[in-house]
């Protein structure tokens, strides 16, 4: 029988390989081998044993920790982050899968990278420039929202004398006050819940506020209102697209509430990012970004519901920095950086991508 220390080494060993491989994430699941996913790509370790109940019991017991552990045992799944002696930092989830435990590890880099080198169009750095505002990075689970947040968030950082407070779950990338003063607040360690800790931004003296995910209409309720009170305010959320977005959001809130909410949103929304995370041609990975800036003609297309038509106006507005998925994908296969295939399968218009393409 291993110790917990061995159990401890072992899997580290697994976290600094994903880092050296320069993967996003390590999986550890019961009957299969650890496998790593580098460029969106899952690659089994076969020269390592099969995981099996035991070695991932001790595996979850090794990292977690007495506090993580007792709230492990309440909800069935946990999310905290782990650093390895200043070497690596990761964002863990230990769960349950058929009664065995089971764990994912997302790496996350030291290192913030900037917008430029992260390749997001230059539009996005204007957002960092305002005074205040509701700004929200979205797209599906492991796209790069965490890493494009952080970027405008350093860049703000490194610009401006401003009193920044995150709220994450749990927190991810970590930030050294430049020019600003930055806060990093846990969800569970350090506050409740992302909406106490929402609240209380309003007696901390706050400029930019940066909520790692926004999960009940509480916490939007709550964010909304910090950016109408002359807070800059990013979120992010699971959504596909700036339409998908405004639906969600808006339909999240109570049918007696949407009128108000409406109103509110429609005044606040500066700008949505939505990203995909493509594999390049020669390796690696490349975001494709939609991005709509809040002019006169979509907050008024919120307002009177007409949430549908945002599309055209992202497509029709280029001239203001607006960009669409597709344009961004299409721009990719011309400039040979990722495939057709690849760009027809991350679109949710194909058919409109091909037209692109063929007319360029």
């Amino acid at each position: 029988m291993k110790t917990t220390s061995e159990y401890k080494k072992e899997l580290e060993e697994l976290l600094l390989l994903l880092a050296q491989e320069q993967g996003s994430d390590l999986h550890l699941s019961p009957g299969v081998f650890p496998t790593v996913r580098v460029s969106n790509r899952l690659v089994p370790l076969s020269n390592r044993a099969i995981l099996d109940k035991d070695t991932l019991e001790g595996y979850a017991m090794a990292v977690m920790g007495e506090e993580n552990k007792e709230r492990f045992l309440q909800e069935k799944e946990l999310d905290f982050s782990y650093t390895i002696e200043e070497k690596a930092r990761f964002r863990m989830n230990v769960y349950l899968s058929r009664g065995y435990f089971a764990l994912t590890a997302r790496f996350v880099p030291y290192i913030i990278r900037t917008i430029e080198e992260l390749r997001l169009p230059p539009i996005v750095k204007m957002f960092s420039r305002l005074s205040q505002g509701f700004v929200l990075i979205v797209g599906p689970n492991g796209q790069g929202k965490s890493t494009t947040l952080a970027a405008i968030i350093n860049q703000i950082n490194k610009d401006r004398v401003e009193k920044i407070i995150t709220i994450e779950d749990p927190i991810e990338y970590l930030f050294v006050s430049d020019r600003s003063i930055i806060d990093q607040r846990e969800v569970h360690r350090d506050t409740n819940s992302f909406n106490d800790a929402l609240r209380s931004t309003f007696r901390e003296n706050v400029n930019v506020i940066m909520v790692g995910e926004m999960r009940d209409f509480e916490t939007m309720n709550t964010a909304i209102s910090a950016a109408e009170t002359g807070h800059l305010v990013f979120a992010s959320l699971h959504t596909n697209n700036a339409a998908q977005t405004v639906e969600r959001i808006i339909g999240s809130f109570p049918a007696a509430q949407q009128p108000q909410i409406i109103s509110q949103f429609a005044n606040t929304i500066s700008g949505i990012i939505s990203q995909r995370l493509i594999p390049k041609i020669k390796g690696g990975l490349i975001p494709a970004v939609e991005v709509l800036v809040a002019n006169s003609a979509v907050r008024n297309l919120i307002r009177g519901g007409q949430i549908e038509q945002l599309n055209n106006v992202i497509d029709t507005s280029q001239g203001a920095g607006m960009i669409s998925l597709n344009k961004s994908l299409a721009d990719l296969v011309k400039s040979g950086e990722i495939s057709r295939e690849q760009a027809e399968f991350h679109s949710l218009s194909p058919k409109e991508l091909q037209i692109l393409l063929e007319n360029n």
